[in-house]
């Protein structure tokens, strides 16, 4: 193959045929992003959330670029454009935002809690994108696992039907990551994995620098080095190298295990709480993680096993030599068969 060429063919195999190096592959990557709440609850003891949502951005946004230039991705075309605006709207842009806001006022532990939503939440988009007919215990557990999140966040804020405003806010940031990761995971199949963030970032970048400058502007930004030090990591390795390695672990295989390992972020998120922030880990948020990740769990195998699949094939699978670092000049992507 010719240099600077892109080629799209089937691939049925994993890369590799060691399941345990995708594991921990997607493990590493989970690892990465569990820290993400804890440091964003650092981040905005001084920093403004409207900063910290928008500048993390334009940090991964600048490694995006150098990315996508070092590794000589194709421009996407036409209507890719359209629907790499989704992804950046639910991934770049709502859940950073949202979430940000939202850990102002609650503690990250309460914020893990709720956020446990997203693999049944990301699953159920799936199934309305791509027109599945799952049984109806999909919907039943995936009922029961927004009930248990809701019944957390309304205990935490005075009894039901209490909702405060922080925890709207994180539902909404469930809902756009989840939007964000479907539409992501079909057009992965055609850009690749990492591609897809990375042209997402590069895509909403005006929109967050402007932010950013509008909320540097309004309110310098004053921060101790350790918020600082939190803030830098959200924009290097919750945005942008996180990614690498959660991609590269669903390209190893098996798919549908590494996948599912998305469901120890939650318990590690609140672990992090309790270590890094000192945070209490009362029994009803102990409860209501295990109850809220167990039903996300349930839900996400209660797909049918074809849809599962499908479904850890959008991650896509990127050959090792095109991430960013290496000279590799072509780029091979899955496109699923049928």
């Amino acid at each position: 193959m010719k240099g600077n060429s892109s080629a799209t063919q089937e691939i049925k195999q994993p890369l590799s045929s060691r399941p345990a190096a995708g594991l921990w592959w997607g493990f590493v990557g989970v690892a990465a992003f569990s820290f993400t709440l804890p440091f964003t609850r650092v981040a905005v003891a001084g920093l403004s959330p409207l900063f910290i949502g928008s500048g993390r951005a334009v940090v991964a946004t600048v490694l995006a670029a150098f990315a996508l230039t070092l590794t000589r991705q194709r421009l996407p075309r036409g209507a890719q454009w359209a629907r790499i605006a989704v992804v950046a709207g639910g991934v770049v842009v709502g859940f950073p935002l949202l979430t940000s806001f939202a850990l102002t006022s609650v503690p990250a532990s309460h914020g893990a809690v709720v956020i446990a939503l997203l693999p049944a939440a990301t699953a159920t988009m799936a199934v309305i994108r791509g027109h599945e007919r799952p049984p109806r215990s999909f919907w039943m557990i995936t009922g029961a696992g927004a009930v248990a999140a809701i019944g957390f966040a309304s205990a935490q804020s005075g009894g039901i039907g209490q909702l405060q405003l922080a925890d709207l806010l994180l539902f909404g940031a469930v809902l756009s990551a989840a939007i964000g990761y479907a539409e992501g995971g079909l057009l992965a199949r055609e850009l690749g994995s990492w591609q897809t963030v990375s042209w997402a970032l590069v895509l909403s970048s005006p929109l967050m620098a402007g932010i950013a400058a509008f909320s540097m502007a309004s309110q310098p930004p004053s921060a101790t080095p350790v918020q600082w030090a939190a803030f830098a990591y959200l924009g290097v390795v919750s945005m942008f190298f996180g990614f690498f390695a959660w991609y590269r672990g669903l390209a190893i295989g098996p798919m549908a295990q590494v996948s599912q390992i998305q469901l120890v972020q939650p318990v590690l998120s609140i672990c992090w709480a309790g270590l890094i922030l000192g945070e209490d880990l009362t029994w009803a948020t102990i409860i209501g993680g295990t109850a809220v990740i167990l039903c996300a769990g349930l839900a996400v195998r209660s797909r049918p096993r074809a849809a599962r699949e499908a479904g850890s094939n959008a991650g896509v699978l990127d050959s090792p030599q095109d991430s960013p670092g290496n000279n590799a000049k072509d780029t091979v992507t899955v496109k699923q068969s049928g």
